[in-house]
């Protein structure tokens, strides 16, 4: 291997050498999360305010009960206290998004494909690597689709306040982001970094592949793009 091989195998090693990797490798996953047809698959046909304030509810209650189990049995102090941290903050997203819903209770059923990935991971570089890595590169691109709607839609006079909301949920969003690839920076070694490429990519291709079944369910080509 050139020394040029190994500076960039080496850069890959780092918790910004992950996430551009992910964000390159998954990059066509993340596009459509982060396309006008989120909106679509999220609210099951055309968009409106209250299917997709009751999707991102539940998307926030899925996420709360995930980092609950794993703090639970979570051996690893650091990442436990992440994980309490996440709780925390996932319990404030989904109180503020159910406050803007006239009625909201969680659905019943399973967690989706990715909540039921993520809570079947015990190690603790996994669990990181997918719900504090892989997660949030989705609820970025999520996120700002729903502060584009709000910010554009006009039929109420809430819209404004809601595209604030999310605005606020990215910008949290994007510091546990931050902490989950600090926390990576700490526990990783070669073998681990490549282990948490592959759980937070999986991770990513179960968002994508959620959505696009829902496009499909909807008569929609999930890989014909936005006009």
């Amino acid at each position: 291997m050139g020394s040029d091989d190994a500076t960039a195998t080496g850069s890959e090693r780092t918790p910004e050498g992950l996430r551009t990797r992910l964000e390159s490798e998954y990059s066509a996953e993340l596009a459509l999360l982060g396309s006008e047809r989120f909106r679509t698959a999220a609210a099951g046909g055309p968009p409106k305010p209250e299917p997709l304030l009751s999707a991102a509810a539940e998307s926030e209650h899925a996420a709360r009960i995930t980092f609950t189990e794993w703090a639970a049995d979570e051996g690893d102090p650091g990442a436990r206290d992440a994980f309490e941290s996440v709780i925390d903050q996932e319990t404030e997203h989904r109180e503020r998004v159910a406050a803007e819903l006239d009625e909201w209770t969680p659905e019943a059923g399973g967690a989706g494909p990715m909540h039921a990935y993520l809570r079947g991971r015990e190690a603790t570089v996994e669990r990181i690597a997918g719900g504090m890595v892989g997660r949030p590169l989705v609820s970025l691109r999520t996120h700002a689709q729903l502060i584009d709607f709000f910010e554009n839609e006009r039929e109420t006079s809430d819209s404004a306040r809601r595209a604030a909301l999310f605005r606020d949920l990215r910008a949290e969003t994007a510091g546990t982001l931050e902490d989950g690839l600090a926390l990576l920076g700490e526990r990783c070694g070669r073998a681990e970094w490549k282990t948490a490429e592959l759980v937070a990519g999986y991770t990513i291709r179960l968002a994508y592949d959620d959505t696009a079944d829902a496009l499909r369910s909807l008569g929609i080509d999930p890989d014909v793009g936005d006009e």
